[in-house]
């Protein structure tokens, strides 16, 4: 076997330089598994290094599982087990517009990067005062709080918050149906380990936020979309798709969708239920922009009476994306089945000291005028941007009645995906059509976050990607 000599410039010791070489040949399909690998003494030779060198790093190697001894007969390639990669069960696209992309861009981008593509609002719009004001009370805390593990519902006092808001809206939900979890991502993996198995079906919106799709192939699930009007999903499509694909689960956004910032009609809402009662469709309805709309919408939550509508959010887009914790609200006897599957998985729910904190901070009694001002800001910011944004030739699809979102038509036959990328090359990131595409037929759109655009450059950087490309 011919071993390469070439290494990275990074600085490793001798025997992490073996290290690497072996496992790169091994990488590289040149030393297959059960393949013996040279002898310490040749490969000392080869490399110029002293054999107890080579004799470190095969143990190294050892230790990791990469390769295997048989006395007296040298060293073995193992057979190792490969992780499970995602990107193996998602159609392999170009990288701009893979569901991955935004996300990874708006939380490894340096701090100083704009990112009127990311999914959150900047942190000066946050109710950080209140927080520190709940961190000087939780260091007085008992101890029980800062070093117990979660209760199995989670907080009653959040419970009991959350139970109050829904009676708001005309649903009644007793405190011992929702489920605290460590964050609304969670919330929505732990119900698709609950109730799907792998080759199961589920509906999404045409475009959708993102991270279902992610979510969803990670469960080796089959996602179907139905494309959204202005109402919400097109009603003759999704009931085709239920006929033809027997879908499990229908995941969604009620109010504010992600992207288009649209609210499900009561119309339609009312029509979802009828077929999902005929089908034995279950709704998982995603309410994280709730408290950003500037009264309640209609909510199939409501009108179902949570017989087969499970109601998902979390405190993320309002409170504080580091303190994690999402909830569910369901039936009793599906509550109990997701309690016993969080303690198998993570041993409890949502972190007592985060939980702690929130409660804190939900029960100040600046929480409500800190909401009223973020609706009143953003009202007045999405109409602005939307107006420069329309003097470039960028088009919001609706006006939506609250949150920060805009989703937007580029002008013809801009790409959304390539300007992007141009806009990357200046430390911008924006959110293409395709990546909340799974029938990839959004190219031509993208999503703006209008909290996130006060920087005039932004309007700069896409007028010249828009005449450039």
């Amino acid at each position: 076997m011919n071993i390469q000599t070439h290494t990275s410039t990074r600085t490793l010791t001798r025997a992490a330089k073996v290290c690497e070489i072996i496992r790169s040949q091994i990488a590289s399909r040149s030393l297959g598994v059960g393949e013996r690998i040279p002898s310490i003494r040749n490969l000392a030779q080869t490399l110029k290094v002293s054999p107890s060198t080579v004799v470190d790093a095969y143990d190294q190697l050892v230790a990791d599982g990469v390769i295997y001894a048989r006395r007296g007969a040298g060293f073995y390639v193992a057979d190792l087990v490969q992780p499970f990669d995602i990107t193996e069960v998602s159609p392999q696209v170009d990288r701009a517009i893979d569901p991955f992309w935004v996300s990874r861009q708006s939380l490894g981008s340096d701090r100083h990067a704009l990112k009127p593509g990311c999914g959150w609002l900047p942190a000066d719009w946050m109710p950080n005062s209140s927080i520190r004001k709940a961190m000087r009370k939780l260091s007085r805390a008992d101890d029980e709080i800062l070093s117990n593990y979660g209760q199995t519902h989670g907080s009653q006092n959040i419970r009991r918050w959350l139970s109050r808001q829904f009676s708001d809206e005309g649903l009644s939900v007793d405190p011992e149906k929702i489920l605290l979890t460590p964050s609304g991502t969670q919330a929505i993996d732990l119900i698709c380990r609950f109730l799907l198995r792998a080759g199961d079906t589920v509906l999404v919106d045409d475009p959708c936020y993102f991270n279902f799709q992610a979510l969803l192939r990670a469960h080796q699930v089959n996602i179907i979309a139905v494309p959204l009007t202005k109402n919400g999903p097109d009603l003759p499509a999704f009931e085709q798709a239920l006929i033809a694909h027997k879908p499990r689960l229908y995941l969604t956004n009620s109010a504010l969708q992600n992207p288009t910032g649209l609210t499900l009609s009561p119309k339609t809402a009312h029509k979802i239920l009828s077929l999902a009662d005929a089908h034995d469709l279950i709704i998982v309805e995603d309410d994280i922009f709730a408290s950003l709309e500037p009264e309640p919408s209609t909510r199939m939550a409501s009108l179902d009476g949570l017989e087969r509508v499970i109601r998902i959010g979390s405190f993320s887009k309002t409170l504080s994306a580091s303190l994690r914790c999402g909830y569910i609200v369901a039936r009793p006897d599906w509550v109990d089945g997701l309690i016993d599957l969080q303690i198998a998985i993570n041993f409890g729910g949502s972190s007592p000291v985060a939980s702690e904190l929130i409660y804190a901070t939900l029960s100040d009694g600046s929480y409500r005028k800190h909401l009223d001002g973020l609706r009143t800001r953003l009202d007045k910011k999405r109409h602005e941007i939307a107006d420069k944004l329309s003097a470039i030739g960028i088009e919001p699809w609706l006006m939506p009645r609250g949150g920060f979102y805009l989703w937007c038509q580029l002008p013809e036959g801009v790409d959304s995906a390539k300007l992007a990328r141009f806009a990357m090359g200046q430390n911008i990131v924006l959110a293409p059509g395709n990546v909340f595409s799974t029938s990839q037929s959004m190219a031509s759109f993208m999503r703006f976050n209008v909290s996130q655009m006060e920087s005039s450059k932004i309007f700069k950087v896409l007028r010249e990607g828009i005449s450039s490309l």
